[in-house]
C-alpha cells in the first residue's frame, strides 16, 4: 500500500460510498483525514464508522459556497496545520431528461456543485500547496467528462468542465511541484447509480442497472473500493512525475 505517513488530506463528498471508501484507505496509509459534505448527519455516522483507523476531522459545508469552502480549508490549517491531499470529489448527478426538459434551475444546481465547487476548491487549496512546493490533487470527473450521454446533459457538461479545470490547473501548479489529476469512474455501486437507474428506467432500476452493465466490457459496475485505490495512488508519491492527467477508471468502456 502507499505510504502517507504524516499526510492531511481533505475529501469533499466524503460521507458518500467513494469519499468514505478513500477515506478508509488514507488512513491505513498513515494519513489524517478531513470530511467534507453537505450533511451533517451522514458526516458523524461516517466518522464514528472510520475513526478507529486514525485521525478523521469532519467540517459540513455547501461546496458550491464560497465561504463554506474557505471555511472548510480554514478548520484543515486549523486542526491539522496543512494540506498535502485534496481529493476534490463531491459532485450531484441531477435529472434524467432530454435537453429540452431539462430545467434552467436544475441545469445551473448541478453547475454549481460539480463546477463551481471544485473550482472553489482549487481556488482556496492551491495556494496553501503551492507556497509548501508540495501537494496532490485529484478532482473526480467520469467517463462523462470525456464522452457524451444522453438525458443527462447537466451533468455531462458539469463533468466534461472538471477534465478543463484538471488541465488548467496542473498547467498553473506544476513549477510548484503541486499535481493535479483527474478520475474519470464508469458507474460505481454508490448511491448516485441508484438515482441514474430510477431515472432511466421509473419502476425498474434492476433493469437499468443491468444495462449499464452491458455497455461496460468488463460487465459490472465499479465499486468504491476499486476507486480509492486509484485515488490512493495519484495521492501518493509513487505518482510523482504524473500531473494533468485523465484517469480512466471505466472496465473498458473508453476502449469501445
Amino acid at each position: 500500500m502507499a505510504n502517507l505517513l504524516g499526510k492531511v488530506g481533505i475529501i469533499t463528498g466524503g460521507a458518500g460510498g467513494i469519499g468514505k471508501e478513500t477515506a478508509s484507505q488514507f488512513l491505513q496509509a498513515g494519513a489524517k483525514v478531513v470530511l467534507v459534505d453537505l450533511m451533517d448527519e451522514p458526516l458523524q455516522l461516517a466518522k464514528s464508522e472510520l475513526q478507529s483507523q486514525g485521525d478523521v476531522h469532519t467540517v459540513q459545508a455547501d461546496v458550491s459556497k464560497e465561504a463554506d469552502v474557505q471555511n472548510y480549508v480554514k478548520e484543515t490549517i486549523d486542526k491539522f496545520g496543512t494540506i498535502d491531499i485534496f481529493f476534490n470529489n463531491a459532485g450531484i448527478e441531477g435529472k434524467v431528461a432530454p435537453i429540452t426538459e431539462q430545467s434552467i434551475e436544475d441545469f445551473d444546481k448541478v453547475i454549481a456543485v460539480n463546477v463551481r465547487g471544485v473550482f472553489l476548491g482549487l481556488k482556496y487549496v492551491l495556494p496553501i500547496m503551492m507556497k509548501q512546493r508540495s501537494g496532490s490533487i485529484i478532482n473526480t470527473s467520469s467517463v462523462a467528462g470525456l464522452n457524451g450521454s444522453p438525458f443527462v446533459s447537466p451533468y455531462i457538461a458539469s463533468k466534461h468542465a472538471v477534465t478543463g479545470l484538471t488541465k488548467t490547473a496542473a498547467l498553473e501548479a506544476a513549477s510548484a511541484n503541486v499535481r493535479v489529476n483527474s478520475i474519470h469512474p464508469s458507474p460505481v455501486n454508490t448511491r448516485m447509480m441508484r438515482s441514474l437507474e430510477e431515472g432511466y428506467n421509473p419502476g425498474q432500476a434492476e433493469e437499468a442497472k443491468k444495462g449499464f452493465a452491458q455497455g461496460i466490457p468488463l460487465g459490472r459496475y465499479g465499486e468504491s473500493d476499486d476507486i480509492a485505490k486509484l485515488v490512493l495512488f495519484l495521492a501518493s508519491d509513487e505518482s510523482s512525475f504524473i500531473t494533468g492527467a485523465q484517469y480512466r477508471i471505466d472496465g473498458g468502456m473508453g476502449a469501445q
